[in-house]
């Protein structure tokens, strides 16, 4: 089939190498975001897509609204068989959905109809799902509720955060979307209309979101920090200003501490919470690198009764 694939991030390029892979469709072109201020230098960039899209010469699409005329009209002089769409990140109009003769067919990383939105992964993190997986569906206007293709499953692992678990689910996804392609292609796939129970919804995780409440038990706590790892990174208050960390571990034996309470040990940083206390992993002060938390706590000379907010 002749392909046009939509898709921005680093996690949609498994599925998009393995269309280009395949030898029986033609990735016509990729449809992915503008260009986008990226890093601390802010330096304008190309998405992910678009890069590996130039590597093997194909058209690169990037409409500022996907209900752009000149995008639309761009998209039927492709005519496209079906348009595969990865981690696109902005709504789709009828007048899109309406051009390719087979739609438009979305990898959404998460057992359909749960966690309907952009962070599934990192809801099923947070919520603490034992299992998740990856779903291709037709695109429809309501959202992520179109009739499903496909199912993969995925168990959480226990100490996952949501990089690592999207990582997995990238690269089985990309294998769960060209059988999708290829089954709609032949003839073989018929799309099921979703259940009607079972419905939640993931939306985008703020950086507000990522604020660690110490308050909080240490298993909630840990959940929160692991599922916003990598983005957008959890952080809370110390002296004033913000401190990014990495994922905590509870800690099972007991320690007397206040939720928010620091105690600095020779091999580890403990901090109380509203039940056993957790060693932070790494912490990021403002202006400075990321380091262990033994290192910081040497450096910023923590005292005894010092609290993260």
């Amino acid at each position: 089939m002749r392909l046009v694939f939509a898709g921005t991030p680093e996690v949609a390029l498994p599925s998009l190498r393995a269309l280009l892979e395949s030898d029986r469709h033609e990735v016509a072109a990729v449809v992915t975001r503008p260009e986008a201020p990226s890093g601390r230098g802010r330096r304008v960039e190309r998405s992910p897509v678009a890069a590996l899209a130039d590597e093997h010469g194909i058209e690169v699409l990037t409409p500022v609204k996907a209900g752009d005329p000149a995008f639309l009209a761009r998209l039927r002089e492709l005519r496209p068989d079906l348009c595969p769409v990865v981690a696109y990140g902005a709504l789709l109009p009828e007048s899109a959905l309406a051009i390719p003769t087979h739609g438009w067919v979305n990898l959404h990383f998460s057992v359909l109809p749960a966690w309907r939105g952009a962070a599934p992964v990192q809801a099923a993190v947070r919520h603490g799902d034992d299992i998740t997986g990856a779903t291709t569906f037709r695109i429809v206007k309501a959202l992520d509720a179109g009739p499903v293709f496909g199912v993969l499953t995925e168990r959480v692992r226990e100490r996952d955060t949501a990089g690592e678990l999207l990582a997995r689910l990238a690269e089985s996804g990309a294998k769960l979307l060209l059988s999708t392609v290829d089954g709609i292609a032949d003839g073989s796939l018929r799309a099921v209309e979703q259940p009607e129970e079972g419905v939640s919804y993931a939306p985008k995780v703020a950086v507000d979101d990522a604020r660690l409440d110490f308050g909080t038990p240490a298993a909630a706590l840990d959940r929160v920090a692991r599922a916003v790892t990598p983005d957008p990174g959890a952080w809370a208050g110390f002296r004033g200003e913000r401190l990014k960390l990495g994922p905590v571990l509870p800690v099972e034996e007991g320690h007397d501490l206040a939720p928010g309470e620091i105690k600095v040990e020779r091999k580890r940083v403990l901090v109380g919470t509203a039940t056993e206390p957790v060693a932070l992993g790494e912490v990021q002060a403002q202006g400075k690198k990321r380091m262990p938390a033994t290192d910081w706590a040497r450096g910023a000379r923590v005292e005894a009764g010092e609290r993260i907010s």
